[in-house]
């Protein structure tokens, strides 16, 4: 209970925040974790950028494995923390969004493109990897379950991918520097729901940290931050429990 009137302290000083969302904020909507105790990263060998654009058999697999989780992600609901940072949106509070998350569940429940990073892309659209033309996945999934094949663009020929940041494929420019901009400018920095363990995603928050904005971590479970000499406050516990009743009392001191 200390921490959390901390965190509601921390949160009704800042006018400028910047949140890091990982995993953790959107398992109760059904999405599964990545490095968590049971998380995929445990289950499922990923399939890097390199073998996805030199393999047809790579491509294939990457999208077959697309098709499997794809009900999961469409039938995925905001949970009250993708809510509670909205809230803080509305109040003009929020800075910047940055989030691992593909699942789309940041735009869904109404954090404004203007303050949001996918940092590692989104499963909502399908990139060509030469012309990088979008389009819906939902196009595609019949394609490849007829054919037994990964499907190309129509405008170039190009292979199509979700378009998300795979393992060996660069982080947009542009979403790099929102967030290292966010970073410098920001008055408090609050990462929720992930382990820290991904970079350069990771550092987004160090940086901020060492800028001189107070630095929050609320996970469930070990991050490779908490030990760290910026960090200003470590809540272990679940962060739907957490934040989202935190940001309700901030918001009426306001």
């Amino acid at each position: 209970m200390e921490g959390i009137a901390r965190l509601k302290e921390y949160v009704v000083a800042a006018k400028r925040i910047l949140i890091f969302t990982g995993a953790g904020i959107s398992t109760t909507s059904g999405i599964p974790d990545y490095r968590g105790p049971s998380g995929v990263w445990k289950t499922k060998q990923p399939v890097y950028y390199h073998d996805f654009m030199q393999s047809e058999a790579a491509r294939l697999t990457y999208w077959q494995d697309k098709m499997e989780a794809w009900q999961t992600f469409k039938q995925a609901k905001p949970t009250a923390v993708h809510k509670a940072i909205v809230d803080l949106e509305k109040e003009g509070r929020i800075d910047l969004v940055v989030t691992q998350n593909v699942d789309g569940l940041h735009r869904l429940a109404g954090t404004s493109v203007q303050k949001l990073v996918e940092l590692h892309g989104t499963n909502s659209k399908v990139e060509c990897q030469t012309c990088h033309a979008f389009s819906d996945p939902e196009l595609h999934f019949d394609f490849v379950q007829k054919t037994g094949r990964a499907p190309t663009c129509e405008h170039c020929g190009g292979f199509l991918k979700p378009a998300t940041i795979s393992f060996g494929q660069a982080l947009r420019e542009h979403d790099l520097k929102r967030s290292v901009q966010a970073a410098q400018r920001c008055d408090l920095v609050i990462a929720l729901g992930s382990t820290l363990s991904v970079y350069p995603a990771a550092s987004i928050t160090l940086l901020a940290a060492e800028q001189g904005a107070p630095y929050i971590v609320i996970n469930r479970g070990v991050t490779e931050h908490d030990t760290h000499k910026r960090l200003s406050l470590r809540i272990e516990g679940d962060v739907e429990q957490i934040f989202p009743p935190a940001v309700a009392e901030a918001l009426k001191k306001t």
